[in-house]
């Protein structure tokens, strides 16, 4: 072989080189196949031919008879759509491309007797098919080494397509289980209105460790609850759901906040693999007007007085359950049905680089409009928070005593004992 020839063969396979690296830099930003496609199609076009398109079949579709489910569809397209277009049997070509697993070169000629070549490409992966690639190009083909190129982009876009739906399969499997565990709280009693509302952080695609619920109590009380588990995931959704069903046992006995609390923490303290958590418990006697709370280091709620004016409840706060410490407080105030409380987690309101209390004086003042249910009251405070951006997950309860229409079609109602230590 002369040096001048050998010389060209070197060139060739530092130009076919410099292409894979090239393809590997801007094919799979991201687990995304919509992506992956752009990504392919921008690759190829225009350093490679003058138009490219990518056609996905869908998940369902048997790897061993892709035809059955007819030609795929047209997911992305680049470039001269007119060349794309070229030729009536291009959805035919295509599916014979992908039922003989092989690439198939078509030239067809263009008005004008112009020839224009088409390369359809399999995107082909452990033994599955994803779809189609088509390549066009004026003239009569391409040469061996852009073939070459055509054939290890396609190869590396089904490898990434492929990853990209097993990430979503998964995804979508921990964000079902998770959205089962964050079931709907329990149903107050009707002498009460409570509203709610769940965010996922912006940051997170799966559910954390955040959580509500409301336990119906004997002489038509309603234990109020919000808690966070340290954490975030799936392992954190797991652990909160333990928390919340035990927190619906101990609560049946209908003890006061503080005692509920106390036998949560014992209770999780015996279990070493439990994460700590933080909860707070508001009981509601719409019949006496009276609530009352307890911390586990959660943030103080905040009460909505008659003029809609937002205070913060400065409430006791104890250890995080968990930890086996106990002591935690009990204080009550009076809760007018003019009134409305409103429990959240911590996401609702931290921000990096704030001061909490910067953060809790967001929520407080007169800003709510008046006459405001508690259906409108979260809106607002979703939108005051700039809760849909927030860093952390944002669990959210209003609650209010229902107003009865006349006197006279009130309930008789026994007075519940007095709460004991």
């Amino acid at each position: 072989m002369s040096a001048r020839h050998e010389g060209q063969g070197q060139g060739r396979v530092r130009a076919r080189l410099a292409a894979i690296e090239r393809a590997l830099d801007v094919i799979g930003t991201t687990l995304d196949e919509q992506t992956v496609c752009a990504e392919l199609a921008q690759f190829l076009c225009p350093s490679l031919c003058e138009a490219a398109a990518v056609d996905l079949l869908p998940e369902d579709v048997a790897t061993d008879r892709p035809h059955a489910h007819g030609p795929p569809t047209r997911t992305c397209a680049r470039g001269r759509h007119d060349l794309l277009d070229a030729g009536a049997d291009a959805a035919a070509q295509s599916v014979a491309a992908l039922d003989e697993g092989h690439a198939i070169r078509t030239v067809t000629t263009l008005t004008g007797g112009r020839p224009v070549t088409h390369l359809h490409v399999p995107l082909l992966a452990h033994g599955r098919a994803y779809g189609v690639l088509l390549a066009a190009r004026p003239g009569e083909g391409f040469t061996d080494d852009e073939t070459a190129t055509l054939h290890y982009a396609a190869r590396l876009a089904a490898v990434l397509i492929g990853h990209a739906r097993a990430h979503a399969s998964v995804r979508s499997t921990a964000l079902n289980l998770q959205r089962a565990l964050l079931s709907e709280p329990g149903r107050p009693h009707p002498n009460l209105e409570v509203a709610t509302r769940y965010l996922p952080s912006g940051n997170s695609t799966l559910v954390g460790g955040d959580w509500f619920e409301t336990v119906r109590l004997h002489y038509g009380r309603t234990l109020l609850v919000v808690g966070d588990v340290m954490g975030h995931g799936l392992d954190a959704a797991v652990d909160m759901n333990a928390y919340r069903s035990a927190l619906r046992y101990i609560a049946s006995a209908d003890l006061p906040p503080h005692r509920v609390l106390r036998q949560l923490d014992e209770t999780v303290a015996t279990n070493a693999g439990r994460r700590p958590a933080t909860c707070l418990l508001v009981r509601v006697d719409p019949a006496r007007r009276v609530a009352a709370f307890a911390s586990a280091g959660h943030l103080p709620p905040v009460l909505f007085g008659a003029d809609n004016a937002a205070e913060v409840v400065p409430v006791p706060v104890g250890p995080p359950l968990g930890t086996g410490l106990g002591g935690y407080e009990l204080i009550t105030r009076t809760m007018a049905p003019s009134q409305t409380l409103l429990l959240f987690t911590d996401g609702l309101v931290e921000r990096r680089g704030e001061d909490i209390d910067v953060s809790l004086a967001r929520l407080s003042g007169r800003w709510l409009r008046p006459g405001a249910g508690v259906e409108e009251l979260l809106d607002t405070v979703v939108d005051r928070c700039d809760a849909q951006h927030a860093e952390d997950d944002v669990a959210v309860l209003a609650a209010r005593i229902r107003r009865r229409p006349r006197p006279e079609a009130q309930e008789s109602v026994t007075p519940p004992p007095p709460d004991t230590t």
